[in-house]
């Protein structure tokens, strides 16, 4: 078959592309399967902070798209597509796209995750005052009220990129602590633009045609407002993006996949890397960590078969 790999990588995130590079250093036929361009998500992030070798930090439409350089000049193909099936053919992986369906004698899943969803009726409203993304969408914001719901790494960075165009950025958070690192609760507290809603749920979007505020609910005081505010930036954690692999593999209840610590899943010659695997702890530099294991048990995995 003309479209044969040694290894396919389902994802075009850090983990993803590390697999390629490493993959493709080992020797091995490697393809990487992307639907977007190179990074993923990250190329979102304005300023990546915690990733070793940036002491200035390095936004993330720039190391995605280097990491992708860096695969590729190592060998690895760049497939675009999305991914609907992975089936079985013998030994052989068959991972089936929209763009057509290739071959491979390993398979590294590395599709990350998507945001979570408030589930109070957003969606009607993204592109109309509901966003997932700072970078993009800040500027249409200069001069407002925004909101941003959350209390991890992600809302907190977010938040902070914010207050270069909005007047106000109101943080609603459901708990009385933040979960974000240290270094980036210090700068929320510090930045006068920044209000935060502590022990706050949203509990509903306002608006006809556009975000005009939202309901929020003190679970404290068990007192309902309603906050005025022109856009609101939803970052309440992440699910693995793992629905279209069905029962293929093992995963957990909540859909992380279940690897052990070569990063091999249930099934003899697929491999899972980034946070779409089970206990991941979600950061840009783990993933890394977790492309490479799986691209060396890959290759490891394919030595020791007898094709």
């Amino acid at each position: 078959m003309p479209n044969d790999y040694d290894v396919l990588i389902v994802g075009g995130g850090l983990a993803g592309l590390t697999a390629g590079m490493f993959a493709a250093r080992y020797g091995l036929h490697t393809g990487i399967i992307e639907q977007m361009m190179g990074g993923a998500q990250i190329i979102n992030l304005e300023k990546i902070e915690n990733f070793p070798g940036f002491p200035e930090g390095i936004a993330g439409a720039e190391l995605g798209p280097a990491a992708q350089e860096q695969a590729m000049d190592a060998g690895a193909n760049f497939l675009m597509g999305e991914v609907d099936t992975v089936t079985r053919d013998g030994n052989y992986k068959v991972v089936n796209t929209d763009s057509g369906s290739y071959r491979a004698k390993s398979l590294i899943i590395a599709a990350g995750s998507v945001l979570r969803q408030l589930k109070i009726g957003e969606d009607q409203f993204d592109g109309k005052g509901v966003s997932h993304c700072a970078t993009c969408d800040g500027p249409f914001y200069m001069g407002q009220t925004v909101g941003v719901v959350g209390g991890g790494d992600s809302a907190a960075d977010e938040a902070l990129t914010l207050t270069e165009y909005a007047d106000r950025v109101l943080l609603f958070h459901r708990s009385e602590q933040f979960k974000a690192q240290k270094i980036l609760q210090e700068r929320l507290v510090a930045n006068p633009k920044i209000d935060i809603y502590w022990n706050t749920e949203v509990q509903g979007v306002l608006g006809e045609d556009t975000v005009s505020g939202v309901r929020a609910h003190n679970v404290v005081t068990n007192l309902d407002t309603v906050v005025d505010l022109s856009g609101l930036f939803i970052y309440v954690g992440l699910e693995p993006n793992s629905d279209w692999l069905g029962s293929v593999v093992k995963r957990d209840r909540a859909g992380h996949i279940e690897v052990d610590v070569s990063m091999e899943t249930s099934v003899s010659g697929i491999f899972a890397a980034g946070d779409i695997r089970q206990n991941s702890v979600s950061q840009l530099i783990s993933s890394a960590g977790d492309g490479a294991t799986a691209a060396i048990s890959a290759f490891k995995y394919i030595r020791g078969m007898n094709w």
